[in-house]
């Protein structure tokens, strides 16, 4: 069959960690089957240091990632989006921006990397953590027929992807470390 590429939207609402680590990871994991984009209801203004970092240690391209506002994603032009993901966390009581249109929704709620205080150590760590809760439920919903599935039965999917957390085992396809 001949699908056409999905177009998803990743938002938070600094738009310079979660959504910026999710983004790169549907690119680079999505096969060409999805076109990732994030943005920020209100954006730092520019990408975390430590998610940069983290994504050049895994070989992910950082070309192009910048922190920006929902509002590109509004106007004439904008691409069509097929999927929306929040990735706000609850520890913070954040919360997420609402997104209006006809399109897929799913929410996988991360803990905010950024907002974590300490050594460069603790903070490389929470997100590592983030990275690897997102890589998880990106790599479970492209392993999934998503282009074949019906709405609600897609729908169903994602709900179960945002619930199921963070597993402990990370896909032996993906390495997570940290090169000094």
């Amino acid at each position: 069959m001949n699908h056409r590429r999905w177009n998803i939207l990743v938002l938070c609402t600094g738009n310079s960690a979660r959504s910026i680590l999710a983004e790169a990871l549907f690119n680079a994991l999505g096969g060409g089957r999805v076109r990732a984009f994030s943005a920020g209801s209100k954006p730092a203004g520019q990408v975390n240091p430590f998610a940069l970092e983290l994504l050049d240690a895994q070989g992910l391209d950082t070309a192009g990632l910048r922190s920006k506002r929902w509002d590109e994603f509004a106007a004439p032009g904008a691409p069509p989006l097929d999927l929306v993901v929040t990735v706000c966390g609850n520890a913070a009581n954040e919360t997420c921006p609402v997104w209006p249109g006809d399109f897929l929704r799913a929410h996988w709620g991360v803990d905010d990397p950024a907002a974590v205080d300490g050594s460069d150590e603790a903070r490389r760590a929470a997100f590592m953590k983030a990275y690897a809760a997102l890589a998880e439920r990106i790599l479970t919903f492209l392993s999934l027929s998503f282009e074949d599935m019906d709405r609600a039965e897609l729908q169903k999917h994602l709900d179960e992807i945002g619930r199921a957390g963070a597993a402990a085992a990370v896909s032996p396809g993906l390495t997570f470390t940290y090169d000094d």
